[in-house]
Protein backbone atom coordinates (compact mmCIF):
# COMPACT_ATOMS: atom_id res chain seq x y z
CA UNK A 1 0.00 0.00 0.00
CA UNK A 2 1.52 3.64 -1.06
CA UNK A 3 0.06 5.34 1.81
CA UNK A 4 2.36 4.98 5.34
CA UNK A 5 1.30 6.46 8.85
CA UNK A 6 3.99 7.15 11.44
CA UNK A 7 3.55 8.92 14.85
CA UNK A 8 7.38 9.93 14.69
CA UNK A 9 7.36 14.11 14.00
CA UNK A 10 11.01 13.61 12.46
CA UNK A 11 10.22 10.53 10.17
CA UNK A 12 7.61 12.23 8.39
CA UNK A 13 9.68 15.46 7.98
CA UNK A 14 12.17 13.29 6.37
CA UNK A 15 10.07 11.77 4.05
CA UNK A 16 7.63 14.48 3.15
CA UNK A 17 8.93 17.89 4.44
CA UNK A 18 10.65 18.78 1.24
CA UNK A 19 7.49 18.02 -0.80
CA UNK A 20 5.53 20.13 1.07
CA UNK A 21 7.88 23.26 0.56
CA UNK A 22 7.51 22.74 -3.01
CA UNK A 23 4.57 24.66 -2.79
CA UNK A 24 4.71 26.15 0.49
CA UNK A 25 1.68 28.78 -0.07
CA UNK A 26 -0.51 25.87 -1.00
CA UNK A 27 0.41 23.88 2.36
CA UNK A 28 1.04 26.68 4.37
CA UNK A 29 -1.08 25.28 6.99
CA UNK A 30 0.35 21.77 7.41
CA UNK A 31 3.87 23.30 7.08
CA UNK A 32 2.88 25.81 9.69
CA UNK A 33 1.52 23.12 12.27
CA UNK A 34 4.38 20.93 12.10
CA UNK A 35 6.82 24.07 12.53
CA UNK A 36 4.94 24.24 16.04
CA UNK A 37 4.98 20.67 16.66
CA UNK A 38 8.74 20.44 16.09
CA UNK A 39 9.41 24.22 18.44
CA UNK A 40 6.79 23.63 20.85
CA UNK A 41 6.27 19.82 21.47
CA UNK A 42 3.64 17.55 19.88
CA UNK A 43 1.06 18.36 22.97
CA UNK A 44 1.02 21.79 21.26
CA UNK A 45 -2.29 21.33 20.12
CA UNK A 46 -3.56 18.90 22.51
CA UNK A 47 -2.74 15.96 24.30
CA UNK A 48 -3.08 12.51 21.93
CA UNK A 49 -0.32 12.27 19.91
CA UNK A 50 -0.39 13.41 16.59
CA UNK A 51 -0.87 11.40 13.53
CA UNK A 52 1.56 11.84 10.26
CA UNK A 53 1.04 9.65 6.90
CA UNK A 54 2.55 10.13 3.61
CA UNK A 55 2.16 8.48 0.15
CA UNK A 56 4.40 7.38 -2.80
CA UNK A 57 3.96 6.88 -6.62
CA UNK A 58 4.97 3.72 -8.44
CA UNK A 59 8.73 5.85 -8.44
CA UNK A 60 8.97 5.90 -4.66
CA UNK A 61 8.95 9.04 -4.57
CA UNK A 62 6.68 11.17 -2.36
CA UNK A 63 2.83 13.06 -3.90
CA UNK A 64 1.03 13.07 -1.00
CA UNK A 65 0.95 13.78 2.86
CA UNK A 66 -1.48 13.85 5.67
CA UNK A 67 -1.20 15.28 9.47
CA UNK A 68 -3.89 15.00 12.04
CA UNK A 69 -3.68 16.64 15.29
CA UNK A 70 -6.75 15.32 17.47
CA UNK A 71 -9.57 16.42 18.25
CA UNK A 72 -9.10 18.42 14.85
CA UNK A 73 -9.90 16.62 11.20
CA UNK A 74 -7.53 15.11 8.85
CA UNK A 75 -5.81 18.12 6.87
CA UNK A 76 -4.62 16.90 3.27
CA UNK A 77 -2.47 17.98 0.69
CA UNK A 78 -3.70 17.39 -2.43
CA UNK A 79 -4.11 13.98 -3.47
CA UNK A 80 -2.36 11.50 -6.23
CA UNK A 81 -5.44 9.94 -8.15
CA UNK A 82 -7.14 7.18 -6.99
CA UNK A 83 -5.16 7.31 -3.29
CA UNK A 84 -8.22 8.10 -1.75
CA UNK A 85 -9.53 4.05 -1.24
CA UNK A 86 -6.41 3.08 0.66
CA UNK A 87 -5.89 5.79 2.58
CA UNK A 88 -9.69 4.78 3.90
CA UNK A 89 -8.58 1.23 4.50
CA UNK A 90 -5.40 2.56 5.77
CA UNK A 91 -6.61 4.84 8.89
CA UNK A 92 -9.66 2.55 9.42
CA UNK A 93 -7.20 -0.43 10.02
CA UNK A 94 -5.11 1.41 11.99
CA UNK A 95 -7.81 2.57 14.54
CA UNK A 96 -7.63 6.11 13.06
CA UNK A 97 -11.37 5.89 10.83
CA UNK A 98 -11.69 9.38 9.12
CA UNK A 99 -14.69 11.50 10.26
CA UNK A 100 -14.14 14.86 9.17
CA UNK A 101 -10.86 15.79 6.01
CA UNK A 102 -9.75 19.39 5.43
CA UNK A 103 -8.76 19.44 1.58
CA UNK A 104 -8.28 20.80 -1.77
CA UNK A 105 -11.35 21.96 -3.61
CA UNK A 106 -10.07 19.98 -6.60
CA UNK A 107 -10.34 16.44 -4.52
CA UNK A 108 -13.71 16.83 -3.27
CA UNK A 109 -15.48 15.16 -5.52
CA UNK A 110 -12.48 12.15 -5.63
CA UNK A 111 -13.11 11.70 -1.66
CA UNK A 112 -16.97 11.87 -1.81
CA UNK A 113 -16.72 9.34 -4.44
CA UNK A 114 -14.31 7.18 -2.85
CA UNK A 115 -16.39 7.22 0.69
CA UNK A 116 -19.57 6.13 -0.85
CA UNK A 117 -17.75 3.20 -2.63
CA UNK A 118 -15.42 2.13 0.49
CA UNK A 119 -18.19 2.32 3.24
CA UNK A 120 -21.60 1.20 3.27
CA UNK A 121 -24.42 4.13 4.30
CA UNK A 122 -21.43 6.67 4.82
CA UNK A 123 -22.52 10.19 3.97
CA UNK A 124 -20.71 13.32 2.79
CA UNK A 125 -21.41 16.55 4.01
CA UNK A 126 -19.53 20.25 3.21
CA UNK A 127 -19.30 22.16 6.85
CA UNK A 128 -17.28 25.28 5.85
CA UNK A 129 -15.36 26.35 2.24
CA UNK A 130 -12.71 28.12 2.53
CA UNK A 131 -10.61 30.40 -0.25
CA UNK A 132 -6.77 31.29 0.35
CA UNK A 133 -5.44 34.32 -0.50
CA UNK A 134 -2.15 35.81 -1.05
CA UNK A 135 -0.92 39.77 -0.82
CA UNK A 136 -0.37 40.93 -4.08
CA UNK A 137 0.47 44.52 -3.15
CA UNK A 138 -0.38 46.02 0.48
CA UNK A 139 -3.41 48.93 -0.01
CA UNK A 140 -3.70 50.31 3.66
CA UNK A 141 -7.08 51.34 4.36
CA UNK A 142 -7.72 55.38 3.24
CA UNK A 143 -8.75 56.71 5.96
CA UNK A 144 -7.32 54.93 8.87
CA UNK A 145 -9.20 54.38 11.90
CA UNK A 146 -8.54 56.24 14.99
CA UNK A 147 -6.13 54.39 17.12
CA UNK A 148 -2.81 52.34 16.63
CA UNK A 149 -1.14 49.14 16.90
CA UNK A 150 1.05 47.30 19.27
CA UNK A 151 2.15 43.45 20.15
CA UNK A 152 0.46 41.71 22.17
CA UNK A 153 1.93 40.53 26.01
CA UNK A 154 1.74 38.47 28.45
CA UNK A 155 -0.63 40.87 30.40
CA UNK A 156 -3.34 40.05 27.63
CA UNK A 157 -3.37 36.48 28.06
CA UNK A 158 -7.10 36.42 29.58
CA UNK A 159 -8.61 38.74 26.69
CA UNK A 160 -7.05 37.10 23.92
CA UNK A 161 -7.50 33.65 25.22
CA UNK A 162 -11.78 34.81 25.32
CA UNK A 163 -11.61 36.51 21.53
CA UNK A 164 -10.05 32.91 19.94
CA UNK A 165 -12.51 31.10 21.80
CA UNK A 166 -15.40 33.90 20.24
CA UNK A 167 -13.77 33.76 16.83
CA UNK A 168 -13.96 30.16 16.68
CA UNK A 169 -17.57 29.70 18.21
CA UNK A 170 -18.65 32.60 15.10
CA UNK A 171 -16.16 30.65 12.74
CA UNK A 172 -18.11 27.26 14.31
CA UNK A 173 -15.06 25.67 14.48
CA UNK A 174 -13.17 23.46 16.95
CA UNK A 175 -11.35 25.51 19.91
CA UNK A 176 -10.38 23.37 22.47
CA UNK A 177 -8.19 24.93 25.11
CA UNK A 178 -7.85 27.95 23.19
CA UNK A 179 -4.96 29.28 25.78
CA UNK A 180 -2.76 26.63 24.13
CA UNK A 181 -2.84 28.46 20.75
CA UNK A 182 -2.61 31.97 22.72
CA UNK A 183 0.60 31.02 24.65
CA UNK A 184 1.89 29.20 21.31
CA UNK A 185 1.64 32.40 19.43
CA UNK A 186 2.64 35.04 22.19
CA UNK A 187 6.03 32.51 22.24
CA UNK A 188 7.16 34.64 19.08
CA UNK A 189 5.49 37.56 19.21
CA UNK A 190 2.30 36.50 16.46
CA UNK A 191 -0.39 38.48 18.01
CA UNK A 192 -0.96 42.14 17.55
CA UNK A 193 -3.76 44.49 19.04
CA UNK A 194 -5.39 47.82 17.20
CA UNK A 195 -6.26 50.11 20.27
CA UNK A 196 -8.49 53.12 20.24
CA UNK A 197 -8.39 55.10 23.11
CA UNK A 198 -5.84 53.04 24.85
CA UNK A 199 -8.97 49.92 24.50
CA UNK A 200 -8.28 46.94 22.81
CA UNK A 201 -10.66 46.83 19.87
CA UNK A 202 -9.11 44.51 17.19
CA UNK A 203 -6.88 41.73 17.15
CA UNK A 204 -5.05 39.33 14.44
CA UNK A 205 -1.88 37.23 14.49
CA UNK A 206 0.64 35.34 12.07
CA UNK A 207 1.82 32.14 11.50
CA UNK A 208 5.40 31.30 11.93
CA UNK A 209 7.19 31.70 8.95
CA UNK A 210 7.83 28.49 6.82
CA UNK A 211 9.55 28.34 3.32
CA UNK A 212 8.93 31.79 2.92
CA UNK A 213 4.94 32.32 3.59
CA UNK A 214 3.48 33.62 6.59
CA UNK A 215 -0.05 33.42 6.94
CA UNK A 216 -2.87 35.88 8.61
CA UNK A 217 -4.73 34.32 11.23
CA UNK A 218 -7.70 35.08 13.75
CA UNK A 219 -9.00 38.25 12.76
CA UNK A 220 -11.29 39.14 15.54
CA UNK A 221 -13.27 42.27 16.00
CA UNK A 222 -15.81 42.40 19.20
CA UNK A 223 -19.34 43.12 17.31
CA UNK A 224 -19.67 45.85 19.97
CA UNK A 225 -16.51 47.57 17.73
CA UNK A 226 -17.27 46.48 14.17
CA UNK A 227 -18.19 48.71 11.05
CA UNK A 228 -15.12 50.97 12.58
CA UNK A 229 -12.42 49.80 9.83
CA UNK A 230 -10.14 48.25 13.09
CA UNK A 231 -10.24 44.84 11.15
CA UNK A 232 -8.83 46.25 7.87
CA UNK A 233 -6.59 47.98 10.21
CA UNK A 234 -5.24 45.04 12.33
CA UNK A 235 -4.71 43.31 9.22
CA UNK A 236 -3.14 46.03 7.25
CA UNK A 237 -0.32 46.33 10.23
CA UNK A 238 -0.27 42.19 10.88
CA UNK A 239 0.69 41.83 7.16
CA UNK A 240 3.12 44.82 6.93
CA UNK A 241 4.89 42.99 10.13
CA UNK A 242 5.11 39.79 8.17
CA UNK A 243 6.61 41.85 5.11
CA UNK A 244 9.20 43.72 7.00
CA UNK A 245 10.35 40.59 9.21
CA UNK A 246 11.03 38.87 5.22
CA UNK A 247 8.27 36.67 4.48
CA UNK A 248 8.57 36.29 0.31
CA UNK A 249 4.50 35.61 0.33
CA UNK A 250 1.50 36.84 2.93
CA UNK A 251 -1.36 34.75 2.91
CA UNK A 252 -4.76 33.93 4.39
CA UNK A 253 -7.41 32.17 4.15
CA UNK A 254 -11.65 33.17 4.33
CA UNK A 255 -14.95 31.59 4.73
CA UNK A 256 -16.52 31.57 1.26
CA UNK A 257 -19.58 32.10 2.36
CA UNK A 258 -18.30 35.41 4.62
CA UNK A 259 -18.67 37.93 1.67
CA UNK A 260 -17.54 40.87 4.18
CA UNK A 261 -14.11 39.66 4.68
CA UNK A 262 -13.70 38.42 1.34
CA UNK A 263 -14.27 41.91 0.11
CA UNK A 264 -12.17 43.62 2.74
CA UNK A 265 -8.96 41.13 1.99
CA UNK A 266 -9.16 42.21 -1.64
CA UNK A 267 -9.65 45.73 -1.22
CA UNK A 268 -5.98 45.26 1.16
CA UNK A 269 -4.83 43.76 -1.93
CA UNK A 270 -5.28 39.97 -1.29
CA UNK A 271 -6.01 37.86 -4.64
CA UNK A 272 -7.63 34.86 -4.67
CA UNK A 273 -5.19 31.48 -5.27
CA UNK A 274 -7.72 28.44 -4.74
CA UNK A 275 -10.68 26.40 -2.46
CA UNK A 276 -10.11 24.51 0.37
CA UNK A 277 -13.61 22.71 1.93
CA UNK A 278 -13.67 20.67 5.20
CA UNK A 279 -16.27 17.42 5.05
CA UNK A 280 -17.82 15.50 7.40
CA UNK A 281 -17.82 12.11 6.79
CA UNK A 282 -20.67 10.28 8.85
CA UNK A 283 -19.97 6.68 9.58
CA UNK A 284 -20.15 3.70 7.23
CA UNK A 285 -18.77 0.24 7.46
CA UNK A 286 -15.87 -1.11 5.73
CA UNK A 287 -17.57 -4.02 3.53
Amino acid sequence: MPWRLTRCLQDFLDVAGDYLRTEPARNTVMLTILESLRQRGLAVYGDTPPIFGWHTDAARLTDGALLQTPPYPVLLAPLPEGSVPDLIELLTESGSPLAAVNLAGPDEASVSAAWAAVTAGGTVTARTRSRLFWLAGLVPPDPAPAGCARVATDGDLGLLVSWHAAFADEAESIAIEPERTVRDRMSYGGIMLWEADAEPVAMAALSREVAGVTRVVTVYTPPRFRRCGYGGAITTTVSQAALDAGAAQVVLYTDVANPTSNALYQRLGYRPVEDRVLLDLQPGSIP
